[in-house]
C-alpha cells in the first residue's frame, strides 16, 4: 500500500476550521489517489473495524461509509436509530467508552455537534464527523476533490453557494475559505449562517488571500465557476406548517439554466437528496453541467482518504 500522501497528523475528523491547508490538500491528493488505485489500498484497514452511529437517516453517508470500508479491507458496524438519542439511553461519554472497547474509529451522523464533542472527548479512538447540525466536513472534502478533479487550480475557482445557510454551507465555505477559493454565499434574508461562522470564514479567508462574500441579492451573484444549492427544508421537517412560505420566500433563489447562464457557470453541485422543482430544476439536475453523481461518488473516495490517515497514525 502506498502511504506517499499520508501526510497530516490528524487525531479526529470534526470540524473544517480545525484543518490546516496542508492537511486538506493531501487528503484530497490522497482520495484522488486511493479513486485511481483501489486495490494499493485493499488492505488498508485489514483487521480494523469501524463503529458506524446513525442518529438521522441516511443514504450515501451510509452506503458510501459501509462500503468504502469494505473496500479498504476493514469491516462497518451500523448503529441505527433503533437505538434511539445519543445521551438518552446512555450517556453519550459512556457510549464513547464503549465503543472504544471494541472498534477502532467512530463514525457518527447526529442531530448535535455537542454530541460529536463529547463522543470525541471520551473515546480513546478516532472519531469522525459525519453529520451534525453545523458541520457536514465529509461532504465538503468530496466536494473539493470533485472539484480538483474538474480544474486543475483549486485557488483559480469561484465557487458559490445558493439557497438555505445550513450545516452543508458553513463547511463549504470554511473549507474553501482554508483552501484559498473565492466563495460567494446567496442566502435569503434570515436564513444566514450564524454569526460566529461567518466571522471565522472571513478570518480564515483574510489569513488564505481569497474573498469571502455574503449577500441576499440574488442579482448580486457575479462572474462564478461553479453553483451549489442544497435542499431548502432540511431533513425531518418536510412536514412543517410554514413549508408554503419558506417555499415562496426562496423560489427567488432556485438553481436553473437562467441563473447558470446569469453567473457564466459552467459547473452545478447538489450534495442530494434534491427536491426537484423547488431548489433546483429537473432540466438543469440532469444536465451535462451537473456534476451531483461524480460528487456523490467521491464522498466514498474521501471519507476513504480521511480513515487512511487517521489510521496510519
Amino acid at each position: 500500500m502506498s502511504t506517499t500522501n499520508v501526510l497530516p497528523p490528524l487525531s479526529n475528523f470534526l470540524a473544517d476550521d480545525q484543518f490546516s491547508k496542508a492537511q486538506l490538500l493531501a487528503l484530497i491528493d490522497l482520495a484522488i489517489n486511493i479513486k485511481k488505485h483501489p486495490a494499493d489500498y485493499s488492505q488498508a484497514l485489514a483487521g480494523k473495524s469501524v463503529a458506524m452511529i446513525f442518529e438521522k437517516p441516511s443514504l450515501r453517508t451510509h452506503v458510501s461509509f459501509d462500503m468504502g470500508i469494505n473496500k479498504l479491507g476493514g469491516h462497518a458496524l451500523y448503529l441505527g436509530q433503533q437505538n434511539g438519542k445519543l445521551g438518552e439511553r446512555e450517556r453519550v461519554s459512556d457510549y464513547a467508552k464503549n465503543l472504544s472497547c471494541f472498534a477502532d474509529v467512530i463514525v457518527a451522523r447526529v442531530f448535535s455537534h455537542k454530541s460529536i464533542q463529547v463522543l470525541a472527548e471520551h473515546a480513546s479512538i478516532p472519531v469522525i464527523n459525519a453529520l451534525c447540525d453545523v458541520y457536514h466536513p465529509c461532504q465538503a472534502l468530496a466536494d473539493f476533490v470533485t472539484l480538483s478533479e474538474n480544474f486543475p487550480d483549486l485557488s483559480q475557482v469561484k465557487l458559490a453557494y445558493v439557497g438555505d445557510g445550513n450545516n452543508v454551507s458553513n463547511s463549504l465555505m470554511l473549507m474553501a475559505a482554508i483552501l484559498a477559493v473565492d466563495f460567494t454565499l446567496l442566502c435569503p434574508e434570515g436564513h444566514e449562517p450564524q454569526a460566529d461562522i461567518i466571522e471565522k470564514t472571513k478570518q480564515l479567508a483574510q489569513e488564505s488571500g481569497s474573498k469571502f462574500s455574503l449577500t441576499n441579492d440574488i442579482d448580486a451573484i457575479g462572474k462564478q465557476d461553479v453553483i451549489y444549492t442544497d435542499t431548502w427544508i432540511s431533513m425531518g421537517d418536510e412536514d412543517a406548517n410554514n413549508k408554503a412560505e419558506i417555499l415562496a420566500k426562496f423560489a427567488p433563489y432556485q438553481v436553473n439554466h437562467a441563473l447558470m447562464a446569469k453567473a457564466q457557470a459552467n459547473m452545478l453541485l447538489h450534495c442530494q437528496p434534491a427536491h426537484l422543482e423547488e431548489e433546483i430544476t429537473t432540466e438543469l439536475f440532469d444536465s451535462e453541467l451537473s456534476k451531483v453523481f461524480q460528487q456523490a461518488e467521491n464522498r466514498m473516495w474521501a471519507q476513504n482518504a480521511v480513515l487512511v490517515t487517521l489510521l496510519a497514525h
